[in-house]
């Protein structure tokens, strides 16, 4: 039987690319999720500004990436979460997310942030995060590959 060319997955990356380095780390995660041995799974890219619960809800999967600023979250990433929070509760409970933080110094808060507020949406998380502080070096970037390839390959056994 041929194998049907639509995807039966969705991989949904939201984030927030102000600088070089976020720049560097994006492209790796997409690099990593859309790697020729991931099959089946459609990969969004949208800015966490223009990201919506629509996006959330008709995703199976989530990667997320932002900057840690004053020792937090983006303001981007935060009012995406803070739009999709409520109409995506219920819908989404389960589903696999990873995520990613760069920042110049400590980004513990972001960390703990992304983590509380996945935390209670009740998504899953599919992997360990990856923080980078300073500029991403080459073991850096192969983490964040294989971030981005173990989230959409989880994708692959929905």
């Amino acid at each position: 039987m041929a194998r049907h060319s639509r995807p039966v997955a969705t991989l949904l990356i939201v984030h927030h690319t102000p600088s070089p380095s976020t720049q560097a780390m994006f492209e790796a995660v997409l690099s990593g999720a859309t790697t020729d041995e991931i099959e089946g799974v459609d990969v969004l890219r949208q800015p966490a500004l223009a990201a919506t619960a629509t996006d959330v809800l008709e995703a199976d999967g989530y990667l997320l990436g932002t900057p840690a600023n004053l020792g937090y979250m983006s303001g981007a990433l935060k009012h995406f979460f803070d739009q999709i929070y409520y109409p995506c509760l219920d819908a989404t409970r389960g589903r696999p997310f990873g995520f990613y933080v760069h920042g110049n110094s400590d980004v513990s808060g972001t960390v703990r942030g992304i983590e509380s507020i996945t935390t209670g949406l009740g998504w899953e998380q599919a992997a360990a995060p990856v923080t980078v502080t300073g500029d991403p070096g080459k073991d850096d970037l192969a983490a964040l590959w294989e971030l981005g390839a173990t989230v959409a390959a989880g994708l692959m056994e929905t």
